[in-house]
């Protein structure tokens, strides 16, 4: 598809909804027109304008569109009547005057209309990226290491450094471990049959690869599935606590979909 046909597309595209065409923007052309600004005192002017206006468009339109055009009209009817009264009408606490409540909601939809405006003639000039004016948000880290020293993390890594793994000779083809659920759900189930409480950390103690911890949590899921076990997590990237559903026995066979 050339350039040409794309605009001449887009071109023929509109989109026409309640919130940006209707009664407000009647109201809104009428006041500009007569090179008002926004207030309460302008609307009451307008009024008469604005009725003659919707009079001619009850031919034109069924009784559900013409009916939004009728709630602005008795808004406006409203402002009217107490602009016209010898003094302002005494309103109750936390009553909102009319005309100041239109009046805004009129101000809002015309900052809509002309950010509508603005990037329809960028789409026209094929300007159809934007710039991101306002500051990027600030994420809070997630990650609270607490009460967690230097010490300690040196600790930690002694410790894990400092496990025997069997080293295989040189020359050996090493081939990946075999992890399989199965295996990993009867880990789970010689646990909890001496423990009623376990967490996961504890089950993968020992875990040699990311695949055995993939696997053991794998495994984990199958027997929530069979409601054998229940977990929680009290905070988002805490221990997951395991609690088993009646009596374990260490040769208890499952019937898995995978293996």
């Amino acid at each position: 598809m050339s350039l040409d046909i794309a605009r001449r597309q887009a071109d023929g595209y509109t989109v026409s909804t309640p919130v940006f065409e209707g009664p407000l923007d009647l109201l809104l052309s009428l006041i500009e027109h007569a090179e008002l600004d926004i207030t309460s005192v302008s609307l009451a002017l307008v009024t008469d304008q604005y009725l003659a206006r919707i009079r001619g468009l009850e031919e034109e339109m069924d009784a559900e569109e013409i009916s939004a055009f009728l709630v602005i009209a008795a808004k406006l009817i409203q402002i009217k009547s107490e602009a016209l009264l010898p003094r302002p009408p005494v309103r109750e606490v936390g009553e909102e005057d009319p005309g100041e409540a239109l009046a805004r909601q009129l101000r809002l939809y015309k900052k809509f209309k002309e950010v509508a405006l603005w990037m329809n003639e960028r789409g026209k000039q094929d300007l159809r990226t934007y710039l991101r004016i306002a500051a990027p948000p600030k994420i809070e880290s997630r990650f609270e290491m607490g009460d967690v020293t230097l010490a300690d993390l040196i600790a930690a890594a002694e410790a894990i450094f400092a496990r025997e793994v069997e080293k295989a000779e040189l020359g050996t083809v090493i081939r990946p471990p075999k992890v399989t659920i199965r295996e990993k759900v009867q880990h789970i189930v010689r646990l909890l049959s001496t423990e009623e409480r376990t967490t996961f950390n504890k089950m993968i103690d020992g875990a040699k690869s990311r695949l055995e911890v993939a696997v053991t949590f794998l495994a984990m899921l199958e027997l929530v599935k069979r409601h054998r076990i229940n977990v929680q997590q009290g905070a988002l990237f805490s221990d997951i606590e395991i609690e088993r559903v009646g009596e374990f026995s260490e040769d208890e066979e499952f019937d898995l979909e995978f293996e």
